[in-house]
């Protein structure tokens, strides 16, 4: 238990680092970014010695003990990695050599994550609102209880190992979740292909494809729901979160075509151009110029098998290759060419089972992806205990 282990004041395992070193305008330096809830020293960039406002910057050593000032109460601190020897800091974030005989750089690594050290960085810091910075006497006075260098070194070794495990736990969850989808996005296209299908534009199997305003909506607080392409994800038609304008502009906005119910919505812009999913809600809403509206013509082809096939490999990569302005801006997808889109056309029973069986296959990989979300949860849970029973002695 550490009611064995003395109490140390951190100034007798800590020496502060004053190795500074003169910038070169054309040299280039490596910055140092310390993240926030114990989440690692990193590289922040490299830049040339001109663009430093200094001429001169304190320079890391691998093995140090590193702090934010501003951020040390949320957890903003931890050991140089080898790969960031030699970068360069303000004197914002205090380095400090670690005794070598009292303690182990890595037992003090581990110990900078923990909620109880983030206390000891609190109680350290001191200012008004919005000013609070770490007193480096204060942090330095501060005392941890500390075993013997060889009790460090063990229990170092049991956090290490248990940590790797957990990391390949995690990636084993990522590598099943990519595999199952790559395994979905296969099926998705092998069941819309079919070289015996009849296609066709896709504007000749629908009654409407247009777009939302193309006006600079003119935002209030109580009004008509207008929607953009942030509601609208692969296969999920989400108006929860939404801006509002007045029912003038509403009226205006949708003089031309009013989304209804069974329409597929499909994004234009962004990221996420091609993204398609059905109004499965019975809401008044508006649409923004960042969103095509598609209203099938149900007697030949069914709002869902569209939306899948436009969800499906192919037809993302439809929507890629009929992109406006990409690497000049958001890009676009010009209404012309989503008009001209060649879609497989089967008789409308074949769409239906189709349907039924992609969607039976959405439904669990939604299952697999919930269990991997509730999983990870508990794998990241599971690091702050080891190290609370750690640092307790209990490990």
């Amino acid at each position: 238990m550490t009611g064995a282990w003395p109490s140390v004041p951190l100034a007798d395992v800590l020496r502060r680092s004053d190795r500074v070193v003169a910038l070169d305008p054309d040299q280039h330096y490596r910055e140092v970014k310390v993240r926030i809830n114990g989440k690692g020293v990193v590289e922040r960039r490299i830049v040339k010695g001109i663009e430093i406002a200094s001429h001169r910057r304190f320079e890391t050593q691998a093995g140090q003990f590193i702090i934010s000032r501003i951020d040390a109460r949320h957890g903003a601190s931890g050991i140089v990695p080898p790969e960031l020897h030699g970068a360069v800091v303000t004197n914002d974030f205090p380095l400090f050599n670690v005794v070598p005989d009292r303690l182990d750089p890595a037992f003090l690594g581990w110990f900078s994550k923990t909620a109880s050290f983030v206390d000891l960085c609190k109680r350290a810091s001191e200012g008004t609102t919005n000013r609070v910075r770490l007193s480096e006497a204060r942090f330095t006075a501060l005392e941890i209880r500390l075993p013997p260098l060889d009790e460090q070194r063990r229990i170092v070794a049991q956090i290490d190992r248990l940590a790797q495990k957990i990391a390949e736990a995690k990636q084993l969850q990522e590598t099943a979740a990519s595999e199952l989808g790559a395994l979905a996005a296969s099926f998705s296209q092998a069941t819309l292909s079919n070289p015996d299908w009849h296609s066709c534009r896709l504007e000749d199997a629908c009654l409407l494809i247009t777009d939302g305003t193309h006006q600079t909506p003119r935002y209030v607080e109580d009004g008509a729901t207008f929607l953009s392409a942030q509601n609208v994800k692969p296969f999920r038609f989400k108006p929860e979160i939404h801006r509002k304008v007045s029912w003038a502009d509403f009226a205006t906005f949708t003089a031309r075509n009013k989304p209804q119910r069974g329409d597929v919505l499909l994004t234009r812009v962004g990221a996420g151009i091609g993204e398609a999913a059905v109004v499965d809600q019975n809401i008044e809403f508006a649409i923004y110029v960042s969103i095509a509206l598609i209203r099938p013509d149900t007697t030949r082809l069914l709002p869902d098998f569209l939306v899948h096939w436009l969800n499906s490999p192919l037809g993302r990569a439809h929507s890629r290759a009929k992109t406006l302005g990409r690497g000049h801006s958001q890009g676009n997808l010009n209404l012309n060419l989503l008009r001209s889109f060649p879609i497989p056309l089967p008789p409308l029973e074949h769409q239906r089972c189709i349907v039924k069986t992609l969607h039976a296959l959405r439904v669990k990989i939604e299952t697999v992806k919930m269990v991997k979300t509730e999983a990870a949860a508990e794998l990241d849970a599971m690091l702050p205990a080891i190290l609370d029973k750690a640092f307790k002695g209990e490990l």
